[in-house]
């Protein structure tokens, strides 16, 4: 999908994408943010905060000497983020912009942590190197990055139904079927980082990687 169609699809669907998405998206987003382990103090970006659970909890991580940024495409998101954020008593220290990606609206060496939990597969796939290569430019050279995403299957390892269909959706109709599965690790890998944990989960049988990495440059 082009930018202004994404935007306008995730508008429309953000005050019922809790309902849509996150009864299979719950678990995996939430072990994403324990392999992330983020620590009091530290700077956190959250890259398609989405409706803001997980960005609540990584706010909450940082503690009150910590802070927490967040950038999305859909201004009704942030709106659904922003009252989530709101609720939970976090606003004087979580920051939501609205804008596309990449480039990332953000200085260079800014955070110690980087999120992305069911996003960076949204991208076209000759995109997500930019993606990674701006996630390198705001990461502190000590800093880490984690992303939860729809893979695909491993090397010798059979396609599901599911996986099948979802993935022909994907080609024919991607403007409802917009993620798609992708080699998670080996994009990270070619875009400098050192994997410094990988799991594989599932969702309706279909594949999802939890990866954290480093920089190596």
């Amino acid at each position: 999908m082009t930018e202004n169609v994404t935007q306008r699809f995730y508008d429309r669907i953000s005050s019922c994408y809790d309902a849509i998405a996150d009864g299979g998206e719950h678990k995996a987003r939430q072990r994403g943010v324990e392999l992330l382990a983020v620590q009091p103090g530290e700077q956190v970006l959250e890259i398609g905060y989405g409706t803001g659970h997980s960005l609540v909890d990584l706010a909450k991580a940082a503690g009150d000497s910590g802070r927490m940024s967040g950038v999305d495409i859909s201004p009704g998101m942030q709106s659904v983020a922003q009252r989530r954020v709101d609720d939970a008593g976090l606003s004087s220290r979580v920051e939501l912009k609205v804008a596309n990606t990449p480039p990332l609206p953000y200085e260079a060496d800014q955070f110690d942590v980087v999120s992305m939990s069911f996003t960076l597969e949204l991208f076209p796939l000759e995109t997500i190197p930019a993606v990674l290569a701006e996630v390198q430019r705001v990461l502190r050279p000590t800093g880490r990055v984690g992303v939860v995403s729809m893979a695909t299957t491993k090397e010798g390892e059979d396609d599901s139904l599911l996986e099948r269909t979802y993935k022909w959706m994907h080609a024919h109709f991607p403007h409802f079927v917009d993620c798609q599965p992708i080699p998670v690790e080996d994009f990270f890998v070619n875009a400098g980082f050192s994997l410094a944990l990988a799991e594989r989960l599932s969702i309706f049988t279909m594949p999802v990687a939890a990866v954290v990495g480093k920089p190596t440059e």
